[in-house]
């Protein structure tokens, strides 16, 4: 099988590549694909050299399968060329999710709609995957009515310009802004741009992606979206008013025996989910369930994973596993 990874210079790109290798995902030839000014530029995968080369010649290639994560503007221009060839397209960018003839994959969910035909597939926002994760099951059983949800996201999510801005803040450096202020010592409730409504971009793809992957729109969902200097893996703190009682020793059952989710929940040990544990780590994990004691149905809980693990590469790629193994390239 012949592969392009496009954006195989960046920050998800390099974690694309160690997921591809860790999972053992049976590539016969790897193309390693990234803007003209990263064109010529040496990396290694699987201890063999290899050349990043333009996306033309990407194309002019004709991969059976091409994962994106280079950008949205990218993705618009360079996915239909892709898939005009044969190509398959996985797309990590926004560009994709809510166009209605293009689905939004989180494999464990929804991997049993996708067909021969769909030549690109958008791969969800990093802080829907993981909420939806955990939803899911919970839908399923109790019907979800309302949710809240506040993130607490890393500014690994913004990208390498942005983790620098942290590590030169703490060591007390001047150097490039990726926001608007400082992010060491601080929160900026400003994920992504704000729109006309109020909300920023971040906020209503969280807002509006769970109802297309469940493919049900009788809830809804509202989010504030904040950024907090930590290096890696995005936190959320989520509210579910369902239709139906839940039982909260029930809901830790159920979403035990969730794969992909991991229950830590134990306030006698203070054991509970935090990124500096889900470091690194495929899982998303769950804890702090409690009764919202203020209304009926309702249910808190804190949800924390790698979000360019699960968020970004590792869905990504099961997207393609489960491709190559339903004989759907």
């Amino acid at each position: 099988m012949k592969v392009a990874l496009v954006g195989a210079t960046g920050m998800v790109g390099e974690v694309m590549l160690n997921v591809l290798r860790e999972r053992n995902f049976p590539l016969t030839e790897l193309l390693l694909v990234a803007s003209e000014r990263s064109v010529g530029k040496k990396m290694t995968y699987n201890g063999k050299e290899h050349t990043v080369i333009g996306l033309a010649d990407a194309v002019a290639a004709k991969p059976d399968l091409a994962i994106f994560s280079a950008g949205g503007d990218t993705s618009l221009e360079w996915a239909p060329k892709f898939a005009e060839v044969g190509t398959t397209v996985v797309d990590n960018s926004s560009a994709w999710r809510m166009d209605p003839t293009k689905k939004l994959i989180v494999p464990e969910i929804n991997a049993h709609e996708l067909t021969k035909e769909d030549k690109i597939i958008a791969n969800p926002n990093c802080s829907t995957i993981q909420l939806v994760m955990v939803l899911a099951p919970l839908h399923k059983k109790y019907k979800m009515k309302r949710v809240v949800v506040s993130t607490y996201q890393s500014v690994s999510g913004t990208g390498v310009k942005a983790v620098q801005q942290l590590e030169n803040e703490i060591a007390g450096v001047k150097g490039e802004m990726a926001y608007p202020y400082p992010i060491s010592r601080n929160a900026l409730p400003h994920c992504d741009v704000f729109m006309d409504n109020g909300y920023t971009k971040e906020e209503m793809k969280l807002s509006r992606e769970p109802q297309k992957i469940f493919n049900d729109r009788t809830f809804s969902l509202t989010a504030t979206a904040v950024r907090i200097p930590t290096a890696g893996g995005h936190s959320e703190s989520v509210n579910v008013e369902f239709y139906n009682d839940a039982d909260v020793s029930e809901v830790r059952q159920v979403l035990s025996q969730t794969a992909g989710v991991v229950v830590q929940d134990n306030p006698d040990t203070n054991t509970y989910p935090m990124p500096i544990y889900a470091h690194n780590k495929d899982d998303v994990f769950v804890g702090r369930i409690r009764r919202d004691e203020s209304q009926a149905n309702t249910l808190n809980m804190w949800i924390v994973a790698d979000n360019l693990r699960k968020g970004a590469a590792t869905n990504a790629v099961q997207i393609a596993e489960y491709l190559n193994n339903n004989k759907l390239l």
